[in-house]
């Protein structure tokens, strides 16, 4: 079942081994378990610290768990973890088998002390690019704390559970039968919600920090390039951000990055992330910007975090990146998670079989309705203009299918349902101001980007489309605050212009400090000083 170059790379991981673990598959008589017998089989054969035991119990059948022996098993997968899903198994039999996580000591001892019995179920789809950062998290915090207990769920194996439990986004996480988050969750999110004690001892611990040189607001590719180009220059910098890599967590191909021919969002995240920690750079993540404070008597700007906390510095680099823009009619918000989309690659899946629509028809939109055509029975999309937007090629795709249909002039006023999903559309014809109805399971919103600046309001200018409004430096209406990426009224948002407007910021701010004359709480051995005196 594995291919030869995917085994040799599986067995060589296996080395790593630190500990005997056992295989526990409960079966049934379908086609999917001999499958998943099959590659269990070649697994084991791969260690001989790896045992198969098929005489387990478990309800969902086929499935299979990992544990070490004498103990119960607290790693679970109902269904086959294969395409994105498959690293994770890979961590799963590392991390059973005693391998240490790459995870800083402090996060992992906190991990252990966490007290209580947590039943995490995890459902994915296997073409879902976020679902594995979710499960693997779960996973090592199963594999370090013996009071949790986690399960990954194929929703296109379990269809059943997946429409008792009206589950229509992936990946959506249950905790002791209740609904714990949906969508993509890092480690550390996940344990700051198990841990109540963390928030608290995290604001004050930043607010205790000294004044930086430059502090980066946004963790995505234009907070990353400028935090880069900050270190370099040998001064205090750090990045506080929601979360870091932002949007490009939720984007599956890239292939225009230059001398990049093809990656993913969250292997390019890991990658910036990972040359960011190469500098001196304080990485402040998990901290949402609530408000920006000009600089008072002492020169140092202040923004204050959701947790309480405020963080200063002689300058500050604003790249918040934006958000999917929402439709905003009555339905949205309530049926958002069960019917409502914004990721047709995660949650396409869920609607195999069923009417959906896509909501725009810019390349994004177009995109979406060609993917969700090789999945679903049907695909409707709603463009309000009186044309598609999309690029030529890939409306000539789009026409070609047979199970599409396109209504431009189309104005979506209100998203159905019966109380628990989504159940249709209701949409205005411009032209003829008619009102019609559309029987739907699922709706994928798809119609653009919105900034966020909303906690930017009256300090720096904005645009009427609330961008903040930047020069030819990057320079804004605040004298030592800088901008970058999709956040500005740069045009063009993509990675590689936000990594070059990051660069010029991070440039425009260091140039800013050495011409300002402004005092500052640190003793003049700094690094600004020393870098100045280079």
């Amino acid at each position: 079942m594995l291919e030869a170059n995917i085994k040799t790379q599986l067995k060589t991981y296996l080395e790593r081994l630190q500990g005997p673990i056992e295989i526990v598959a409960s079966l049934d008589d379908g086609a999917k378990a001999v499958e998943m017998q099959q590659m269990l089989v070649e697994i084991a054969g791969l260690s001989e610290l790896i045992t198969l035991n098929i005489e387990g119990r478990d309800a969902r059948r086929p499935s299979f768990a990992l544990r070490r022996p004498g103990e119960d098993a607290r790693v679970h997968f109902a269904g086959i973890p294969l395409g994105h899903e498959f690293s994770s198994l890979v961590l799963a039999l590392l991390q059973v088998g005693g391998y240490p996580p790459k995870v800083e000591a402090a996060l992992v001892e906190t991990i252990k002390a966490i007290e209580g019995t947590f039943r995490f179920e995890t459902f994915v789809s296997l073409s879902c690019h976020n679902c594995p950062d979710v499960v693997q998290a779960l996973n090592l915090l199963a594999a370090l704390n013996p009071g949790v207990e986690s399960v990954m769920i194929d929703g296109a194996l379990y269809q059943d559970e997946v429409e008792k439990r009206q589950i229509m986004a992936v990946p959506t996480v249950f905790l002791n039968g209740e609904v714990f988050g949906r969508g993509r969750m890092t480690l550390e999110e996940i344990v700051a919600k198990l841990d109540s004690g963390a928030s608290r001892r995290d604001a004050e611990a930043l607010a205790a920090r000294e004044p930086f040189d430059v502090l980066v607001v946004g963790g995505g590719p234009g907070g990353a390039s400028a935090a880069i180009y900050a270190a370099r220059k040998g001064i205090r910098t750090a990045v506080v951000a929601e979360r870091f890599g932002g949007q490009v967590l939720d984007t599956l191909s890239i292939e225009n990055l230059i001398s990049v021919p093809q990656t993913e969002g969250p292997k390019l995240v890991a990658a910036l992330e990972q040359h960011v920690r190469e500098y001196d750079v304080d990485i402040i993540n998990l901290q949402r910007a609530e408000a920006l404070v000009p600089a008072g008597a002492d020169g140092l700007h202040g923004v204050r975090l959701a947790s309480g906390a405020t963080l200063r510095a002689k300058s500050v680099i604003l790249a918040t990146g934006a958000r999917w823009r929402e439709i905003n009619v009555p339905g949205e918000q309530q049926y958002r998670g069960h019917g409502v989309a914004y990721c047709p690659h995660c949650d396409g899946p869920l609607f195999k079989g069923k009417r959906v629509a896509v909501i725009g028809g810019g390349n994004s939109g177009v995109e979406a309705a060609i993917d969700l055509a090789g999945l679903v029975a049907h695909v409707t999309v709603l463009e309000f203009d009186s044309n598609l937007r999309a690029d030529a090629v890939l409306l000539a795709k789009l026409r070609s299918l047979p199970n599409v249909t396109i209504i431009a002039n189309a104005e979506t006023t209100e998203v159905t349902g019966d109380g628990e999903k989504v159940n249709g559309l209701v949409y205005r014809d411009r032209v003829s101001k008619a009102e019609r109805s559309l029987e739907l399971a699922g709706i994928f919103v798809q119609i653009g980007l919105l900034p966020n600046t909303d906690w930017l309001k009256d300090v720096v200018e904005l645009s009427p489309r609330g961008e903040i409004v930047v020069d030819a430096r990057g320079a804004t209406s605040l004298p030592g605050v800088f901008a970058a990426g999709d956040v500005t009224t740069v045009p063009y948002k993509q990675i590689s212009v936000a990594m070059g407007e990051g660069a010029k910021a991070s440039l425009s701010a260091f140039d800013y400090l050495i011409r300002s004359s402004a005092p500052t709480a640190a003793p003049r051995h700094d690094k600004l000083a020393q870098a100045l005196a280079a």
